[in-house]
């Protein structure tokens, strides 16, 4: 069993890259969606939102949980992951067979006859990322986000520069399908030169079954979140415009920059270390403790930040022609504040080996869901009440979540609301100050942005200081122990 002193490196190590993988290739991202909003019309994102869901859904199946159980698993062989890689590639095909056959029904569904024809492109992504997928978990199980971070960073690159190309070459929607396809395949490649696995040729069915045992689960739960996830693309491209529909999903990806991009940094680093700890209960409980408290201090101000100033970031970074979208990512921002909390609460349970639990989590809160979501429609609320149906539906799923990750690691919800209250608070009055802040600054975009974000900062620092909040010496101690490691362990 790794000793504490190893995983705190490991810990330390595998964050900084991870974190350094979200700020490069967050900022590349970011850049890109910026230039392609000024390209491209909100028409256009519409119609690339209308098939995401069944890619999306194409790549949670594909996976089946595999990929989980293999980062899990501490004694993983050659045969288990050929095996996986087989299965992972199979599926892939199939899935591509079905989306080609069911192309034009999709079409047809959405009113949209251009649909067949990109479905039956983009699809191709299954194919392409399904090879990858074992080479990243060896990857991950190795804590090297370091690779990854450079895999990452040039696959982005390379694909947003052929994008921005075709963009103003006046491909349209087929740019943003081809920016998928290439950041696919070049992410593949990568990892095959990274990585020199080469799978066997045989295939076992006593390796697929152990792993399915614990991945089915989690796939069956995965399908249901993902296609609740996505369920706003489709019942917003039936009922409203694919106009309204470029709005809602721009806000959506500009939300998930900082929203999914952090917690997946967090929740990719946190797994393959509390795993190799997930017999020790003390430990286990303490580890997750301090990640968690940790991560709701940086993660709760900047979305709340994000939403206070999302009217002079949206003008100034893509345009008036996007400011119909503002509304709707300051609501995501809040929606999406515990995130990383829920994510944190179900990787406890992945540690622990309860798939089953994640299942009866996923149905839980769906069934709450799906009653908001009939209310919003049924009341004619629109696409903010399908929001707003979605916040309360995150805010209620934090207490799901955490009850049944706190009885695996006797980490109670009551334990975890004193915990993270003290940061969501000065969050929430920090960016509630700024965003009326912005009523009475100059009208000029830049010089109101600039005024928010700034005082923001000071303000929640200032905040902390005063209610000795404990992580925002937990922070300084972390980045002053990757200072001390940077030229020894990452040059």
């Amino acid at each position: 069993m790794p000793n504490q002193s190893s995983l705190n490196d490991k810990t330390i190590v595998g964050l900084f890259w991870s974190f350094l993988d979200l700020l490069s290739k967050g900022g590349i991202q970011l850049g890109l969606q910026i230039i392609l909003a000024r390209l491209l019309l909100p028409d256009h994102f519409g119609l690339l939102g209308m098939v995401i869901v069944f890619i999306t859904i194409s790549t949670i199946v594909i996976d089946s949980g595999f990929s989980q159980a293999l980062i899990r698993d501490k004694n993983t062989t050659q045969l288990d992951y050929t095996t996986v890689f087989y299965f992972n590639l199979f599926i892939s095909f199939c899935a591509y067979g079905l989306l080609f056959v069911f192309a034009p029904s999709i079409s047809d569904f959405y009113s949209e006859p251009q649909l067949v024809a990109i479905i039956r492109v983009i699809s191709l992504v299954l194919i392409v990322n399904s090879l990858g997928i074992i080479q990243r978990v060896k990857i991950i199980k190795k804590i090297d986000f370091k690779t990854l971070t450079k895999i990452n960073v040039f696959s982005v690159a390379i694909s947003g520069g052929i994008t921005i190309t075709m963009s103003l070459l006046g491909y349209g929607v087929w740019s943003l399908v081809m920016n998928m396809i290439l950041a696919a395949l070049v992410q593949t490649i990568l990892l095959w030169f990274y990585n020199k696995w080469i799978p066997s040729l045989s295939f076992s069915y006593q390796s697929f079954t152990k792993y399915f045992g614990f991945g089915s689960k989690l796939l069956v739960s995965s399908l249901i979140d993902t296609f609740y996830n996505n369920i706003f693309y489709v019942i917003i491209g039936k009922v409203f415009s694919t106009t309204q529909l470029g709005y809602y999903s721009n806000a959506v990806k500009f939300r998930d920059l900082a929203a999914l991009s952090i917690s997946t940094a967090v929740e990719r680093v946190s797994y393959p270390v509390l795993s190799s700890i997930q017999d020790d209960d003390i430990r286990l409980k303490l580890g997750f403790k301090k990640v968690i408290k940790t991560t709701a201090f940086v993660y709760f101000p900047i979305m709340a930040g994000l939403a206070a100033v999302a009217f002079p970031l949206f003008g100034l970074v893509i345009g008036d022609k996007w400011l119909p979208s503002v509304v709707y990512f300051q609501l995501l921002c809040i929606a999406g504040m515990l995130y990383p909390i829920h994510l944190l609460n179900l990787t406890i349970l992945q540690v622990k080996g309860r798939s089953d639990l994640f299942l009866v989590i996923e149905v839980v809160k769906k069934v709450i869901l799906t009653v908001l979501i009939l209310f919003a429609l049924t009341m004619k609320l629109g696409i903010i009440g399908l929001i707003m149906a979605a916040l309360l539906n995150s805010f209620l799923s934090f207490f799901v979540n955490s009850y049944f990750s706190g009885t695996a690691i006797g980490y109670s919800t009551k334990e975890q609301l004193k915990d993270l209250l003290p940061a969501f608070i000065i969050a929430v009055v920090m960016g509630v100050s700024v965003y009326f802040l912005g009523f009475i600054l100059p009208a000029n975009y830049l010089v109101k942005l600039v005024a928010q974000v700034g005082i923001g900062i000071i303000m929640y620092v200032v905040l902390c200081k005063i209610l000795h909040v404990q992580e925002l010496r937990v922070v300084y101690q972390i980045l002053f122990a990757i200072v001390l490691k940077k030229k020894k362990a990452y040059l």
